[in-house]
């Protein structure tokens, strides 16, 4: 069985990008950019950037969104989205 992962997907310098989160080491996260702000990427983007990343939702997994706040000791902030996803090395990938 293929081992799961985290998947999010924020707003970062202006651009939507996509990480798998890599517990317990200190490799570089996989990360995908869609080079946009708007509109928010698609299931069918998200999926795409995860098999190029070399992974793919599990099964049954749906996205979750989390709102959050740029400064969290500041409730006038600048909201931020999070949406998460899990994820499982592909069984297509050469990795």
């Amino acid at each position: 069985m293929a081992e799961e992962f985290t998947a999010q997907m924020s707003v970062f310098k202006g651009r939507w990008r996509l990480y798998v989160v890599l517990l317990n080491t200190t490799a570089r996260w996989p990360e995908y950019s869609f080079d946009r702000a708007a509109p928010v990427p698609t299931l069918t983007e998200r999926t795409d950037a995860l098999s190029v990343l070399g992974f793919e939702p599990v099964s049954g997994a749906g996205w979750q969104w989390t709102e959050d706040s740029q400064d969290p000791d500041d409730p006038a902030s600048a909201v931020v989205l999070i949406a998460a996803v899990q994820v499982r090395s592909w069984t297509g990938a050469g990795a």
